[in-house]
């Protein structure tokens, strides 16, 4: 059966797509067969894995190019769908949709996802309809937060948020909490972390730590594995990915 997992949080600079990719790129590398799928206008996941395709998420939903043509092979065992500018029309469309309009992206993928071992999806930073469509497909939510007082605050609202998509999705799980740009230098890192481990103990994933080299590998295409193996940001995603196998 196919995982499908969310990697997301209504907030931005919390390390979403950093995660997502380096998620992706090592589930692949267990052997695992992953789809990674961009849901936010900027477009970095293809970006951070060195692809550039015309055809986006939102050509395969309006039907306008073929799963061929906009699923791409990036990696071994790791495919792609692009996200990008077409993805502010779609979300107009779906947004007037008088039927089912939190479904669209479920059913756009129907018959496609079960070819891989996960599904990933990388959300925007916005609660926007395309952000509901990914809860409303995802079975896992992963949620990566920067060790800062405003993102503890936007978790527990994003926490509601998923609260009540599980009224009507009740597959879906907040599973993962994984607190980024971890700095056990910085005082205010460890009490954050302690913050969480309070509310979220069972759910707490081992910190990425604060790494350079995280930021400079999408800069070259490359994973944190391809870029930096011996890093520590290697090391944690590492980890991360174990644990997410572990869980299955």
């Amino acid at each position: 059966m196919t995982r499908i997992i969310a990697v997301s949080l209504s907030k931005g600079g919390v390390g979403k797509t950093t995660t997502a990719v380096n998620l992706a790129a090592g589930l692949a590398d267990s052997g695992k067969k992953v789809l990674a799928i961009d849901l936010d206008t900027q477009g970095q996941l293809a970006k951070a894995l060195g692809q550039d395709t015309p055809y986006t998420l939102a050509h395969l939903v309006e039907g306008s190019a073929g799963v061929d043509e906009v699923i791409v092979n990036a990696r071994p065992n790791l495919w792609i769908i692009a996200g990008g500018r077409q993805l502010a029309e779609l979300k107009r469309d779906i947004a007037r949709k008088d039927i089912r309009p939190e479904m669209t992206l479920a059913e756009s993928l129907e018959g496609y996802d079960s070819a891989y071992d996960y599904v990933i999806l990388d959300t925007d930073p916005s609660w926007d309809v395309l952000h509901v469509n990914a809860l409303f497909y995802a079975q896992e939510v992963m949620v990566p937060i920067s060790m800062e007082v405003l993102s503890i605050q936007g978790l527990g609202e994003f926490h509601q948020s998923v609260t009540g998509i599980q009224r009507y999705h009740e597959e879906l799980e907040l599973k993962y909490v994984v607190p980024t740009f971890y700095d056990r230098r910085v005082r205010k890192s460890d009490e954050i972390l302690e913050q969480l481990n309070q509310y979220y103990a069972t759910k707490l994933c081992t910190p990425i730590r604060y790494n350079v080299r995280l930021s400079e590998a999408p800069g070259y295409g490359e994973t944190i594995f391809e870029y930096s193996p011996s890093s520590a940001g290697a090391d944690d995603y590492r980890q991360l990915v174990r644990r997410v196998l572990s869980n299955g």
